[in-house]
């Protein structure tokens, strides 16, 4: 299949937006950019073009998809209901990086909720993504536009190195400005759970609707039974090298990672550092700054392009530095711990 980039840097180049927009109306799928990462788009209320999304991923059907839109009135027809604390989320974090799972309506296929009796559904804040969105006028299932398993994509190359060849039409609009996912949050149960940390962190939420619980699976590599939401189940975000996440204190953890740097004579090694601790490490074929942990937005907007990098500089071993579990830098452990097949050194 030839694939063809659509380069679109104006949401109000009608012309190209409506071109994005009418493969999607004709079952076609198309990569376009969100605020948090490229989205492999297809029409969500069409069984046949969902498939398309779980060939070209290689994406096991009992994933489920999220669906976009741009317009909070296309809830209704999606949901049987929408909960006053939804209602309030909607108000609050629309548009922006933050999916709901509410309980599906009939006009929802099973292929996009992997059987389930819930949908996620979000409405991304990106002018690109939103104009698209708007001009085909039905709610789009998107995942991440990656092979299923590999490091998310943030920016074109990214998007190419995965897709090409698989995918009729690339939108490209730059690097995408989160970085990481959307926060998902369940909002058919009480307190609400968050599935999937994100952007939108549980004290951003808690603000505006109280008690909000994080599901166990936000931690775990793999779960059982049917997932409410995308990243529940198998391994996510990771590189090609062996990666393990160190946890504790930074001292311990710098002495334990150089550790190992030097019995790893003959392998080619990574270290995934910060600003404060990156001079701390001797060895490493590949010495990344991931950013301040003054500044977990930068940390997580460079997080998949970091993991990439380790493929490219065709890294056998990598080591990286853990966060806190608070705020942001819940989102970012998630995806780590995932990127790491959940192999973790902890108690440094």
């Amino acid at each position: 299949m030839e694939t063809k980039v659509l380069h679109i840097t104006d949401a109000e180049d009608a012309e190209a937006i409506e071109e994005a927009a009418d493969f999607l109306r004709r079952g076609e799928l198309v990569i376009f950019p969100t605020e948090t990462v490229y989205g492999l788009g297809a029409d969500g209320l069409n069984p046949e073009a969902a498939e398309k999304i779980f060939a070209a991923k290689g994406r096991p059907k009992d994933n489920p998809l999220i669906l976009h839109i741009a317009e909070a009135d296309q809830v209704l027809d999606l949901v049987t209901h929408i909960p006053p604390k939804a209602k309030d989320c909607m108000d609050m974090f629309w548009p922006g990086p933050l999916t709901l799972i509410f309980e599906r309506s009939d006009a929802v296929p099973d292929a996009i909720t992997a059987g389930g009796d819930t949908v996620a559904i979000r409405m991304p804040s990106h002018p690109i993504a939103h104009a698209i969105l708007k001009a085909a006028k039905i709610p789009v299932a998107a995942p991440s536009a990656n092979t299923s398993g590999r490091p998310s994509p943030t920016r074109l190359s990214h998007v190419w190195e995965d897709m090409r060849g698989k995918v009729p039409l690339i939108v490209d609009s730059g690097d995408a400005a989160v970085g990481i996912e959307s926060t998902v949050l369940d909002v058919t149960v009480d307190p609400p759970m968050i599935y999937r940390p994100g952007g939108v962190t549980k004290e951003d939420l808690e603000a505006i609707i109280g008690e909000v619980a994080i599901d166990e699976t936000a931690i775990d590599a793999e779960n059982g039974g049917i997932p409410k939401s995308p990243g529940q189940k198998y391994r996510h975000y990771a590189p090609r090298g062996e990666a393990t996440l160190f946890a504790g204190s930074l001292a311990n953890i710098a002495k334990e990672i150089n550790r190992r740097l030097s019995e790893a004579e003959g392998v080619r090694t990574a270290v995934l550092a910060t600003t404060e601790t990156v001079d701390l490490y001797e060895g490493a074929d590949l010495l990344i700054d991931m950013g301040s942990r003054e500044d977990l937005e930068s940390v997580a907007h460079n997080l998949f392009d970091n993991l990439r990098r380790c493929d490219e500089e065709e890294i056998e071993r990598i080591f990286v530095e853990g966060f806190e579990f608070r705020g942001l830098g819940v989102g970012i452990m998630n995806r780590l711990l995932k990127a790491c097949g959940g192999k973790v050194v902890l108690g440094l």
